[in-house]
C-alpha cells in the first residue's frame, strides 16, 4: 500500500515554499561569505536540497553559478577549501575579532568577552586550518 514518497508530486504551495526557503538559504550563504563566524557551505547545501525538490532551474543555476557552483562542486567532490579562501577567512576573522575587542574595551565585562571572542576565533582558526586545502592550479 505504501508508495514510494519520492515519486509523489509535491503541491504548488510546497514548491513555492521550498523555492522561498532555497532563496533564503542562498542569502544566508552569501552572508556567510562575508561574516566570519557564519557558515557558507551548509546554507548552500540546504538551498540545493530545497531547489532539488522544487525547481530544476534554480538547482542548475546554483550549481553553475560563478560564485557558488565551484564551491559546491569542490565540497561534493571532497576536494577541500582553496588556500585563498582560507587566508581571506582567517584575516577577516581576526580583524573583526580584534575590532570587536577594541570597541568593547570600556565594557565592565571586557575580560570575559575578550576571552570568549579569542576562544571562538581560535576554534574557528583551528577548524579552517584542519580543512583539506584545495589546490586551485589543478583546475587551470
Amino acid at each position: 500500500m505504501d508508495k514510494n514518497k519520492s515519486n509523489k508530486k509535491i503541491s504548488k504551495f510546497n514548491k513555492q515554499a521550498l523555492v522561498l526557503a532555497g532563496h533564503s538559504f542562498v542569502g544566508l550563504g552569501i552572508l556567510g561569505m562575508i561574516l566570519p563566524l557564519m557558515p557558507t557551505t551548509v546554507f548552500l547545501l540546504l538551498a540545493a536540497a530545497c531547489y532539488a525538490k522544487s525547481s530544476p532551474q534554480f538547482y542548475s543555476w546554483l550549481h553553475t553559478n560563478k560564485y557558488f557552483g565551484k564551491h559546491l562542486k569542490n565540497y561534493k567532490d571532497k576536494k577541500g577549501t582553496p588556500l585563498s579562501v582560507k587566508v581571506f577567512s582567517l584575516v577577516f576573522l581576526w580583524l573583526s575579532m580584534l575590532f570587536s575587542i577594541y570597541t568593547i574595551k570600556d565594557n565592565s565585562n571586557f575580560i570575559y568577552i575578550t576571552i570568549l571572542l579569542l576562544i571562538i576565533a581560535g576554534a574557528v582558526t583551528i577548524h579552517l586550518l584542519t580543512l583539506k586545502t584545495y589546490k586551485e592550479k589543478e583546475e587551470k
